[in-house]
């Protein structure tokens, strides 16, 4: 039968383009749910501090009445203009097992790029570096994380298919935690602050961490990923919307700051408990019982046995000395102590050596691959 696009145009219409990635996924235990109402956000231009340098629509794809796929199109001028390309990004794919469909939501995010100026395709990508990256290329057996999305086996070769090369790949680690903190491990976390003077800083109180360092936290960021894959930075309006979002939920046992001796950031770590099984419980909604699964994974003591290392950031100039240690150094006690027994990397830059590098003392286990796909527009 024959496929048809239609844009999203009214809440009702952005509910459904929500809920088909659910309804795709509700029977595979590896897919983690995005929280609905975080969604919502994300895709309201008055609420997401995005749409001050990006652009987007979005489409559905429908046949015989059905959602069979849907699409976001997005151009980020900022990230364009720093990279010094035109690239409309596609974003929040997905599609039945047709070529039809896909064909038809690539083609749509052509179009929409083409009539705005754009040369080439690249995704999956999402605003910013906050939102989901990559398609699942390896490791569609592997639970999911709230910071990444799932997709079929299938969705890779529908991009070889229609002539997508790779732009760049992520991996994704198993990191275990160890018994007791490796012994080089400690020697290098010892060496490097006594070297440096630095300061391993913890908090008790989120509003007294926003207010001290809650702007340093994310002005670090966009100095530590500036040259990585597509970085947009951060203006003041995310940092503000990023502070006041994350740092009330996060459990800031497993939040670690490294200063100078004049008390500058030159590190952070931010990790927190996996939500992906109170996620898929909840079916990505807070209501009737969402709240309860999500509070039981963040601050119950039955949570989950895994973590995310949602935000590891170190100074350019602190790279590759070790600093990176002294914050693990820290954190891993804490862990031991939670009871978890791995944490997931989430997505990293295949080619990021410092990245990776910091694993050297642990049992890893490289267990999922990403990739972001681009194709000149024709």
């Amino acid at each position: 039968m024959l496929t048809t696009i239609k844009k999203v145009s009214t809440k009702r219409e952005l509910k459904k383009f929500i809920r088909f990635n659910y309804e795709l996924y509700k029977e595979n235990p590896y897919s983690v749910p995005d929280l609905y109402d975080d969604m919502l956000n994300t895709f309201n231009k008055k609420k997401n501090a995005a749409f001050e340098f990006c652009e987007a629509d979005y489409f559905l794809a429908y046949r015989d009445g059905r959602i069979v796929g849907r699409v976001a199109a997005i151009i980020n001028h900022r990230a364009n203009e720093k990279w010094g390309c035109k690239n409309v990004r596609f974003g929040w794919i997905d599609f039945i097992d047709d070529p039809e469909v896909s064909d038809l939501l690539i083609r749509t995010v052509e179009q929409w790029g083409r009539e705005r100026g754009m040369t080439h395709i690249v995704g999956p990508l999402g605003f910013t570096d906050f939102d989901a990256e990559g398609m699942l290329i390896e490791g569609f057996d592997q639970l999911g994380t709230m910071a990444t999305t799932y997709n079929y086996p299938y969705y890779p070769k529908h991009m070889d298919r229609m002539g997508f090369q790779k732009d760049a790949d992520w991996v994704e680690y198993k990191i275990f935690i160890p018994d007791a903190i490796p012994e080089k491990h400690q020697r290098i976390s010892d060496l490097i602050q006594r070297k440096y003077n630095l300061k391993i800083k913890k908090y008790t109180s989120s509003k007294l961490i926003a207010k001290e360092y809650g702007q340093a936290i994310f002005e670090l960021m966009n100095e530590a990923y500036s040259p990585l894959y597509g970085y947009s930075p951060l203006t003041q309006r995310q940092i503000d919307q990023y502070v006041r979002m994350y740092l009330p939920i996060v459990d800031l046992r497993m939040v670690t700051l490294i200063t100078d001796a004049d008390d500058q950031l030159v590190a952070v770590g931010i990790s927190m408990p996996s939500l992906s099984e109170a996620l898929q419980k909840s079916h990505g909604r807070l209501l009737p019982l969402g709240w309860y699964y999500l509070l039981k994974a963040l601050f119950f003591k039955r949570r989950a046995k895994m973590l995310d290392l949602l935000l590891v950031a170190v100074k350019p100039e602190y790279q590759n000395k070790g600093v990176n240690a002294l914050l693990f150094s820290d954190l891993i006690p804490v862990y031991q102590k939670l009871g978890f027994i791995f944490a997931e990397s989430n997505p990293e830059l295949e080619l990021n050596g410092k990245v990776q590098a910091q694993w050297d003392y642990f049992k890893t286990e490289q267990h999922k691959r990403r990739r972001a796909f681009i194709k000149e527009i024709k």
